[in-house]
């Protein structure tokens, strides 16, 4: 497990209706406000969804939308929102957390559709807590480690090979991390090409989509402590802020404008 800053980190615009709350630390982040339209999108890492105050719609590649209360999306697979500006939770868990079978008890009432397991109910009331305390100085990533401790004992989690751990916590410990893949695999004792399968097998998505994922969550990091796009993109190795503009839209279907543009400073 990674020592990561212990760092609670909030966002809020000048307009009430669109406080969000950010919290990015231990292997998770955490997201809850306002969301409009996500265009066709898909994450490094999965990720659980929960309307706050009613349902949102959900689209599954290829498929129809759908009106949901809650989702589990495995990493790396397709997906477009629509919020209609309600605020919307949003947590991702990193696989020195634990993997997607960890998000599956916090939704009720569910079915599979295209990869997703789509839920009418589940862990609501606590993320609607979350979102209503959001102003409180108080408030600590606590609750959330004790909800995914709760989730994972019920869960049936499979362990990461120790090879492709070691990666993964060398890479969320360096954000910016841009090594060739080869010295990767030779640091982990493997060849090339077996690293490159054996993390896609454990993780669920490709090396360089995961490592791509890792940087924007650095990147993200930044903004929100208050460093302005380009430096930014810079410390998460990224050319500069267009570049790193165009991998947001690809991760999350929206421009990084509208949930990073109108940052506050870093809640101690």
């Amino acid at each position: 497990m990674i020592n990561a800053p212990g760092l609670h980190e909030r966002a809020e615009t000048n307009d009430a209706k669109f406080d969000a709350l950010w919290d990015m630390r231990d292997g998770k982040t955490f997201f809850t406000g306002p969301l409009y339209y996500n265009a066709g999108h898909q994450h490094g890492a999965p990720v659980f969804l929960a309307g706050i105050y009613g349902s949102f719609r959900l689209r599954m590649h290829g498929g129809d939308w759908l009106s949901c209360r809650t989702a589990v999306i495995p990493a790396g697979v397709m997906h477009e929102l629509d919020v209609y500006g309600d605020p919307l939770t949003v947590l991702y868990i990193e696989p020195n957390i634990a993997g997607v079978h960890a998000l599956m008890p916090l939704i009720g009432n569910t079915r599979e559709v295209n990869g997703a397991l789509v839920g009418g109910s589940g862990e609501i009331s606590f993320m609607r807590e979350l979102y209503e305390d959001r102003y409180n100085p108080q408030w600590t990533s606590e609750p959330l480690d004790d909800l995914l401790s709760f989730s994972k004992r019920r869960s049936s989690n499979e362990v990461i090979d120790p090879r492709i751990s070691q990666v993964v916590e060398y890479l969320l410990q360096h954000g910016e991390d841009l090594s060739p893949i080869t010295t990767l695999a030779e640091n982990a004792g493997l060849s090339s090409s077996r690293f490159q399968h054996l993390f896609t097998e454990q993780i669920g998505v490709p090396f360089r989509r995961y490592r791509g994922w890792n940087r924007i969550r650095t990147a993200i990091r930044e903004i929100i402590k208050g460093n302005n796009f380009t430096t930014a993109a810079h410390i998460a190795g990224f050319s500069d802020s267009a570049h790193f503009s165009h991998e947001f839209r690809k991760t999350f279907g929206a421009p990084a404008t509208i949930g990073l543009k109108k940052l506050a400073r870093l809640q101690p």
